[in-house]
């Protein structure tokens, strides 16, 4: 018996030193396909497990879409959704005040001009995403088109995980942007930082952006991933655990605000109006407004009634 357990022990170990143990799956998603075909083109040719999210108006989306589906790419829709700096928004922006048929609209339509796609993650969209009430829209309509959802989380308290539930819709969560800078240097960084989150976490999404800097350090780091690390598509990762930080947002979009129901007033004259003053009230430094408050008590009929008695008991002969 001790033999066999010493047998079984030494193959054990000698198949764990053979094969890598993968500790970590690294998914990588490039961002705002479809304007730039040139250096698109330098994306799809590397791994295929490296998956691209087109923008659906964008004036090559069909055909980087098409493309990026034949050479065994993930593809996704990258739809542009309302952010909360005020700034000029692209065509069909989703946004929280929009109606449930304007967004399925919305996502019908990006869903015919990206082909192939799977899942759809947001560009921008800090707003939109921070919505409860914006989000469970966009999941009813997710749904009915078998879409998975990225969340880009560009704003930290996004409700997208709770606007999911009661759905069929899975979610999964960006862990790393890539390329904030256009420096190689930064871009590498961001990279081994995905590499230790997947070893820690057991998974990582990291999201770039089809710029020279980023294909760069793609076409160097992904070749030679340590190996404990493997390149997956981001639906491989739909049954990982995710964790969900955010804390409710229940505010309605401010078109769908609802207003209170009128309360039946508790006095006879349903509330008080106020008249608006005739001209402009003159400001009151605080020396005449003692003076005023002083004249206004010795002239108050309580104050004359004590005058008048003390007068009374300075001269008890009258």
């Amino acid at each position: 018996m001790l033999q066999f357990r010493a047998i079984a022990l030494a193959v054990a170990g000698s198949l764990a030193l053979a094969a890598p143990a993968f500790a970590g799956k690294l998914s990588i998603v490039i961002d705002d396909f479809g304007y730039r075909p040139q250096t698109e083109n330098q994306v799809l040719a590397l791994p295929s497990t490296i998956s691209v999210a087109v923008l659906p108006n964008a004036p090559h989306a069909r055909e980087m879409a098409t493309k990026a589906h034949n050479l065994g790419h993930e593809v996704l829709i990258h739809l542009p959704m309302a952010p909360l700096s005020k700034q000029p928004l692209e065509k069909d922006t989703l946004r929280p005040e929009m109606s449930s048929e304007e967004i399925e609209r919305i996502i019908r339509e990006a869903y015919g001009k990206v082909p192939y796609a799977v899942g759809l993650n947001n560009h921008m969209g800090s707003a939109m995403t921070s919505n409860l009430f914006g989000m469970q829209k966009v999941m009813q309509a997710l749904e009915r088109y078998n879409l998975y959802f990225l969340d880009s989380v560009t704003i930290g308290n996004t409700q997208a995980m709770r606007a999911a539930q009661g759905t069929g819709v899975k979610v999964i969560k960006r862990k790393v942007f890539l390329d904030d800078t256009q420096n190689e240097a930064d871009i590498r960084n961001q990279f081994n930082r995905a590499i230790a989150l997947a070893r820690r976490n057991g998974s990582a999404i990291a999201i770039g952006h089809p710029h020279p800097t980023t294909v760069r350090v793609l076409q160097q780091m992904v070749y030679n991933l340590p190996p404990d690390i493997t390149l997956v598509r981001p639906s491989s990762l739909l049954n990982e655990p995710q964790v969900d930080n955010s804390t409710p947002n229940y505010a309605q979009p401010p078109a769908q605000q609802t207003l209170p129901t009128p309360q039946k007033p508790r006095n006879p004259f349903h509330g008080v109006k106020y008249c608006k003053p005739k001209r402009p009230l003159e400001p009151v430094n605080a020396s005449r407004f003692f003076t005023i408050l002083s004249d206004s008590i010795s002239q108050s009929a309580l104050v004359q009634y004590y005058r008048l008695k003390w007068q009374g008991w300075d001269n008890p002969g009258n």
